[in-house]
């Protein structure tokens, strides 16, 4: 069962008494329980049947007794237990998620991981009829491109490839912070409909020469002087490109350009599936193992090993963030 397909069975009022939420990405969690809290009752029945608990604070009686009341002048109540995860004896809800009034919905959820298979609560979850159970799981990167055109092709919005680039590269797997940068947008750009990579720079606040993109370009293509402007522009905003951000990203890109060596396909889709990452980027991954062969690779990855170590003050006697990636930038590139 996907977000969509719960949320649309509760638009046709269509409900079951259990819903369990788990999994490691909030996105898709946050927007079950939103629309749960504000959407399935009407502002009145909500005043007297919608009770919220936090795991962190709530006892489980008082949980159990809020899911046995029954709904007063409403068909139903919903009982919302936000963030079961931290909550101390969750397993004692086994009890009467077992025998659930079907007046309640009950619905539960569990960030950052699954609940452990092995307990009696995740059998009852798992076996009980009536319950929908919700598990979630981070995007992958080369599943980023194709997630951020959905979200933008279901507002009425068509995305330039550069400005995809911008927004997947520069913000990375958080899908909240990605929606909100597309609604920020929407309401922008007027009656125009697409987005270009001159509006992520003014309204998203992305230079669209000046970002990690562009950096990894800069590295890929061996051009020192543009890796040095860029690295000269985080520098004046060490706060939105601290060096603890920086260097796992150029990590990555040369860990993947380790693995093209590896791989036995000879296409770009292949190749992206194989590594993965969007095809639109494949090229740029095949650019830098060209530029540097494998040994090339291998040496750029310990010298990124040898700074990363030298960023938290291991054989560094003072230097600062910038000159380090500066000095990273100059012997991985010369």
């Amino acid at each position: 069962m996907s977000v969509e397909k719960i949320i649309t069975s509760w638009k046709n009022n269509v409900f079951k008494p259990v819903y369990w939420i788990e999994g490691e990405e909030d996105f898709y969690i946050n927007k079950v329980i939103d629309y749960a809290e504000h959407h399935i009752l009407n502002e009145a029945e909500a005043g007297f049947n919608l009770t919220v608990f936090y795991g962190k604070d709530a006892n489980w009686p008082d949980v159990v007794n809020a899911c046995c009341r029954y709904p007063m002048f409403a068909e139903r109540q919903v009982v919302l237990l936000k963030e079961a995860q931290h909550m101390k004896d969750l397993e004692k809800l086994e009890h009467y998620i077992s025998k659930p009034l079907v007046s309640t919905i009950f619905i539960i959820s569990h960030k950052e991981k699954k609940l452990d298979g092995r307990t009696a609560l995740a059998r009852t979850l798992k076996d009980k009829p009536g319950i929908e159970i919700l598990t979630t799981k981070k995007l992958r990167d080369n599943q980023l491109s194709e997630w951020t055109s959905e979200l933008v092709l279901s507002k009425g919005f068509t995305l330039s490839q550069k400005a995809l680039v911008l927004i997947v590269e520069n913000i990375g797997n958080d899908l909240s912070r990605i929606e909100k940068e597309i609604e920020k947008l929407s309401v922008n750009l007027g009656e125009r409909k697409n987005i270009t990579e001159d509006d992520i720079e003014k309204y998203v606040g992305i230079s669209k020469e000046y970002n990690m993109f562009e950096l990894q370009d800069a590295f890929g293509k061996k051009d020192l002087s543009k890796a040095i402007r860029i690295i000269q522009y985080f520098e004046t905003n060490p706060k939105a490109y601290p060096i603890q951000l920086i260097l796992p990203t150029i990590y990555s890109f040369f860990s993947k350009c380790f693995m093209v060596f590896s791989v036995m396909e000879s296409d770009e889709k292949g190749i992206a599936s194989a590594i993965g990452v969007s095809t639109f980027f494949v090229k740029n991954y095949l650019v830098a193992v060209k530029q540097y062969t494998f040994e090339g690779i291998e040496r750029a990855i310990l010298l990124l090993h040898e700074y990363n170590l030298k960023s938290v003050g291991i054989n560094n006697s003072g230097t600062k963030d910038a000159s380090l990636l500066k000095e990273l930038a100059y012997k991985i590139i010369k």
